[in-house]
Formats: structure tokens, sequence, C-alpha cells
């Protein structure tokens, strides 16, 4: 399955309601579930940005649908990209 990182601010309502925010994942990580996005992984981070996530999809609608959704329960922006593994990077290598 493709792999993709995204990434997360927090908005002004999802600061103030910091204390939530794990609840909010894991809300989120069911809702992903139900789309077919497998989370294999996920931080709070300092610097530019909030949160992290290494997540599984079945192709890039579902991923986008998931993102869409997150960002409109109003608590994160969201910035998603496609990752590539080693293997997959000498696959499209290989067609240069």
């Amino acid at each position: 399955m493709p792999m993709f990182i995204g990434l997360f601010n927090f908005t002004d309502q999802g600061i103030r309601n910091v204390k939530e925010t794990t609840k909010r994942y894991e809300t989120a990580k069911a809702q992903g579930e139900k789309m077919g996005i497998k989370l294999v992984n996920f931080f709070y981070t300092l610097g530019p940005y909030d949160c992290v996530a290494i997540a599984e999809a079945k192709d890039e609608e579902s991923l986008t649908a998931f993102m869409l959704a997150s960002g409109a329960a109003g608590n994160v922006r969201t910035l998603s990209m496609r990752a590539f593994t080693v293997e997959e990077m000498k696959g499209l290598l290989a067609k240069l």
C-alpha cells in the first residue's frame, strides 16, 4: 500500500482544546481505519509542525478524503506527502 506522511498544526480551536488532543487522535485513527487508512506511527513534535503521522492508504483518494475530514473538524491544518520506500525508489529509477 502507498505510504504517506501527514503534517499537522493546531488551529486556534485545536490549541484551546489541546487537553482533548489524544482523544481526537483515537477518534481520527478509528475513522481512518474505516476509510482504509492504517496509521503506522504518530508523533507530537516540536518545531514547525505540532504532529507528524506516517500512514498507509489503499490509494491517494482515500488519504485525501481522510485528511480533508481531519481538517474539517477544525482542530488541525493538514499537509500530506506521498512517501516512497527505498525499493519503490529503485523501481522508479529503473524507469529512467
